[in-house]
């Protein structure tokens, strides 16, 4: 096998022209290989090959730095810095990371993981790199799905105004997750289209280098000027008008022409960008018919792209994604938006039936929330539904433009907790913290898929903003016959004994019960509440519970630090309660990628590392 020759950095610099394309192929039959056994991402791996391999033929690694934006298309990157091995066990606890990680290789110059971030990292290695001296070149690369990000137009904005070479990547592939939208999208396209432009353009270069002596040098001439034939035909162009130089649209699945653009890049005294043109899953038919659905992916049967394992029980966002078809048939005023994540947060069957109600905003997650409290004030009901993970990035909006004015907003927050494979930058493991900070803000979590469905239903008919977190995979459907009615700040009694009382929050409801069964089977009677509302905490009977109970002791999948937990420590200290306490939480720390069950144990929220420490914790009392 040609992989057998890179085992380092800057290895695949000695193979000829043939042996590229045959290179290219078989990384794609290794990737293949190995996602459907470890899972990961797929399509939008397939789809820059040829493109990493241009990218590792025109630049020095680690000398030069090469930046992915979010990084889930980094594994041909990781092939070709000699990290072969790392993938049997890719995305699993302890092994290789499916991001980028500069702790993983020198050639990672930078951990990323959410979307619109790698220009503005980038042009701050080359800011760096004119302070101190140096002559190393930066490459961002971004796709076209991330560039519906704000934040990319910004680093843009500033990128403008540099002295030196920055090499910004565009991988257009007319794909995020979901299909791209909005009118970048459609701009893209005009200039992918722009067949008259392009023929001219190649008609009048190849005119220009019949011409001895001179005809190379006027190329080059038209090629550095900013007036050139580009703002000939397609005067206003997006990225030159914003300051930049503007190379291609280039064949992304072309080594040699690439190799060639790059390094013409290079050449440029300020910031370039090279328009590079992919196809998302390209080489293996079912993720060119379906990118979406492989774009991150459990393991899978090779011959036919199904699921290795096939889903018998549904999952919260199923449950999520019933309830919001129910709820849009029977209120108008119902709309519901997603980041470019329809199929993923479970809104597609909604946008099938309801199209004049979905809106898909892009990866704007700081926008989508603002434009939910436009659509609220007005007078409809906005259900933004998007990953714990990504709401973060939206807290100032959340705070400035949702909770002030109090509007109704419902905030459907899926992949709440430890997801597992994605690792630090996708763990949910902050929103109960962040969330309880903000005034006027209300969080709930479901104890099983029963409560999600009347916990939506409640919110949706909510006067005030309103957020529910549920966990990611298979709903629990466990305690069906525990369905009080849902009231604002009340917690439900599931079990009432004596002198140890477990308070559980959302997902960890599961795993109390669990934990009850082992201390009932050790002697010890148990109390179990599930709390419903985070915030406002059942202050009422929280009270009641400290005061009946020798230990109470919190459980939730979020950090300690302003958490569920936190929040009980403190009311009951300002009530002057003496009951002895005891928050089960997340350590103030990042959690790594793994398996879900690991991260718990390791973490110490699994069932066996509970009962330990409520059984030393009651002993010691």
């Amino acid at each position: 096998m040609l992989l057998d020759r890179i085992n380092k950095p800057n290895d695949i610099k000695d193979f000829t022209g043939p042996e590229l394309e045959l290179l290219a192929q078989e990384i794609r039959e290794f990737l293949i290989e190995k996602i459907s056994k470890t899972g990961g991402h797929l399509a939008s791996n397939l789809g820059v090959v040829e493109l990493t391999i241009a990218m590792h033929l025109a630049f020095q690694l680690p000398e030069d730095k090469l930046i992915w934006d979010v990084g889930h298309q980094s594994y041909t990157h990781k092939l070709l810095t000699g990290r072969r091995e790392g993938f049997d066990q890719l995305r699993k606890y302890g092994g290789m990371s499916g991001f980028p990680k500069r702790k993983e290789s020198s050639c990672d110059s930078f951990d990323t993981g959410h979307s619109s971030t790698s220009i503005s990292a980038g042009l701050g290695y080359a800011q760096a790199r004119e302070i101190l001296g140096g002559s190393n070149k930066v490459v961002s690369v971004i796709g076209d799905g991330a560039l519906t990000g704000g934040m990319a137009y910004e680093a843009l904005n500033n990128a403008s105004r540099l002295h030196s070479n920055f090499i910004i990547v565009l991988n257009d592939n007319n794909m995020s997750i979901s299909e791209n939208v909005g009118g970048l999208s459609l701009a893209l396209s005009n200039l992918r289209t722009a067949d008259a432009y392009r023929g001219l353009k190649t008609g009048v270069t190849n005119s220009l280098n019949r011409i001895p002596v001179y005809g190379e040098r006027m190329v080059e001439r038209i090629r550095k000027t900013k007036s050139g034939i580009k703002q000939l035909f397609i005067p206003g162009m997006l990225f030159e008008d914003m300051g930049l130089t503007y190379l291609g649209p280039i064949d992304g699945h072309n080594i040699n022409e690439m190799v060639k653009l790059f390094r013409e890049a290079g050449k440029v005294d300020g910031a370039v960008l090279v328009h590079v043109m992919t196809q998302k899953g390209k080489g293996y038919p079912p993720a060119e018919r379906h990118p979406s659905r492989f774009h991150g992916t459990d393991a899978f049967e090779i011959e036919t792209g199904l699921p290795a394992k096939k889903r018998v029980k549904a999952n919260y966002t199923d449950v999520f994604s019933t309830v919001m078809r129910k709820m849009g048939d029977r209120d108008e005023k119902v709309v519901a938006i997603t980041a470019a994540m329809s199929d993923g947060t479970g809104l597609k069957r909604f946008r099938n039936m309801f199209p004049e109600r979905f809106f898909d905003v892009g990866i704007a997650e700081e926008h989508g929330v603002t434009f939910a409290a436009g659509l609220a004030a007005a007078g409809l009901k906005p259900v933004f539904a998007l990953y714990s993970s990504f709401l973060q990035r939206a807290y100032d909006q959340i705070l400035h433009d949702v909770c002030i004015q109090d509007l109704p907003v419902v905030f459907a927050i899926d992949r709440a907790g430890l997801v597992g494979s994605d690792g630090e930058t996708h763990q949910g493991i902050f929103d109960l913290s962040y969330l309880s900070s903000i005034p006027n803000m209300h969080v709930l979590a479901p104890k099983n898929k029963w409560e999600l469905s009347d916990m939506m239903k409640y919110a949706i008919n909510f006067e005030h903003p309103i957020a529910v977190r549920y966990p990611r995979g298979e709903a629990y459907d466990g305690l069906k016959e525990f369905r009080a009615p849902v009231e604002f700040g009340k917690s439900e009694i599931l079990y009432d004994e004596s002198e140890i009382a477990l308070v559980a929050v959302g997902s960890m409801v599961r795993i109390a019960v669990e934990v009850r069964e082992r201390l009932k089977e050790a002697g010890y009677q148990c109390s179990l509440v599930n709390a419903r509302f985070v915030k406002p905490i059942d202050e009422a009977l929280l009270l009641e519970m400290a005061k009946e109970h020798k230990l109470l002791v919190t459980l939730e999948e979020n950090v300690l630090s302003g958490g569920f937990g936190e929040h009980v420590v403190q009311f009951l200290s300002r009530c002057n309660v003496t009951a002895r306490l005891l928050p089960i939480a997340i350590s103030d720390e990042y959690v790594e990628h793994g398996n879900v069950d690991i991260l718990r144990k390791e973490t110490g929220i699994d069932a066996s590392s509970i009962v330990k420490r409520v059984v030393a914790e009651y002993i010691g009392l």
